[in-house]
């Protein structure tokens, strides 16, 4: 994980960055590019070693000799690292880097000074010191990360070790059901909701939305708009992400044992327009439904839980999520007609009846607790990938 400040660089000062997010993007996308071009038969694309002696070559009498060394030759480092994680299968391929969406870069040898209690300066290249608030204890700084986000906000990135959180060992395991009308429920019978649009952030969306829709492209009053877009989403997205910070927070204090469902998201948010040939049915609904699935932050509950169990000795594990919404939690008969509605549940064998989403939460947890990896009998019919999180003993 990393530990990240707000940044609060001069004019001068965010033009600089603006200029090392342009350079290290440049010469991430030629690395890529060169990477790209390599095909069975052709000769083998440039090693690291010659990457950086082109580069070297590059910056003689051109523009790229007017940006920082320090920041293209980290570009360069990440990109290597970026194909080794590929090659290891732990990461995704390398993909472009574009401007509005990715603008950030590395500084290594950080030189960190603090001002005051709630304010320290960092040394960027070619910018002097630049001041960002301690919104945390600063911690340690070897090497920070620069970004700006599409609202024009600027932060510093320490990489550091996931804290523990302060807990004591409880015996308590929960099973989690993740929903769209009930966020989260947990087997005890609590739901917790993410926050949502405001109504009148909704009613300022549908403005600015229609307002960009009847203007010019490439026009200032434009760029306007989209900034002012860009930043009601940013308020947005900060919420789910306190959100997310809090509710996993509560889940590792509270349990030793946190089984949540092994949920393919990116699959879930695919559209229903189909092709001209096969059109979709229920295009608007199912989009409708993407959007709020989008905004309920699934996978970053389960990343930052995960993350806190591993450094605070609690586990975490992912099982099979089929049925768990149609299998009694009393007797286990599986019908689509035990859900009579969204929140009802009713077993048509043993007549058990309670919320639809704390009876699926009761699943999760009776095969949270049956996963090969803590020593007990695997569910039948569970996937091969069930998996299972936890800290090894010291």
């Amino acid at each position: 994980m990393a530990w990240r400040y707000r940044l609060y660089p001069t004019p001068d000062q965010a033009g600089r960055c603006g200029r090392h997010c342009a350079d290290a993007r440049f010469v991430w996308n030629l690395a890529l590019e060169q990477a790209s071009w390599w095909r069975p038969g052709r000769r083998p694309s440039p090693g690291s070693a010659e990457r950086f002696r082109q580069l070297a070559e590059a910056r003689k009498g051109s523009w790229l000799g007017e940006g920082s060394s320090s920041v293209q030759q980290q570009a360069l480092r990440d990109f290597d690292q970026a194909l080794r994680n590929w090659w290891a299968g732990t990461h995704r391929r390398p993909r472009w880097r574009k401007a509005g969406l990715d603008e950030g870069f590395c500084v290594r040898d950080v030189s960190v000074r603090r001002l005051s209690r709630k304010w320290a300066e960092i040394v960027v290249p070619k910018c002097g010191p630049v001041r960002f608030r301690l919104s945390r204890p600063l911690g340690p700084h070897g090497m920070a990360r620069i970004t700006c986000d599409r609202a024009g906000r600027w932060h510093v990135a320490f990489a550091a070790p996931q804290p523990a959180v302060d807990r004591t060992p409880t015996g308590v395991v929960v099973g989690v059901d993740l929903g769209v009308a009930n966020t989260a429920t947990t087997s005890d019978g609590e739901h917790v909701h993410i926050p949502r649009w405001r109504p009148a952030e909704e009613r300022r969306l549908v403005h600015l939305q229609r307002k960009l829709a009847r203007q010019q492209k490439g026009s200032e009053r434009r760029a306007r708009t989209k900034h002012a877009l860009a930043v009601l989403h940013a308020r947005a997205a900060d919420r789910r992400k306190d959100w997310a910070e809090k509710a996993s927070t509560d889940l590792v204090r509270r349990y030793d044992l946190i089984a949540f469902e092994d949920l393919r998201v990116k699959d879930m948010l695919r559209s229903a327009r189909g092709t001209i040939e096969s059109p979709g049915r229920n295009v608007a609904a199912k989009a409708a439904l993407n959007r709020r699935i989008a905004t309920s932050a699934w996978a970053t509950l389960v990343r930052r839980t995960r993350h806190k169990a591993e450094a605070s000795g609690a586990s975490v594990v992912l099982v099979d999520p089929r049925h768990t919404s149609q299998a009694c939690s009393a007797c286990g008969h599986v019908a689509a007609g035990n859900r009579l509605t969204q929140a009802v549940f009713a077993c048509g064998a043993c007549g058990h009846g309670e919320h639809a989403d704390t009876n699926a939460a009761k699943n999760i947890r009776a095969r949270g607790l049956r996963v090969p990896a803590r020593g007990g009998t695997p569910e039948v019919g569970a996937p091969s990938e069930t998996r299972t999180t936890r800290r090894e003993a010291a």
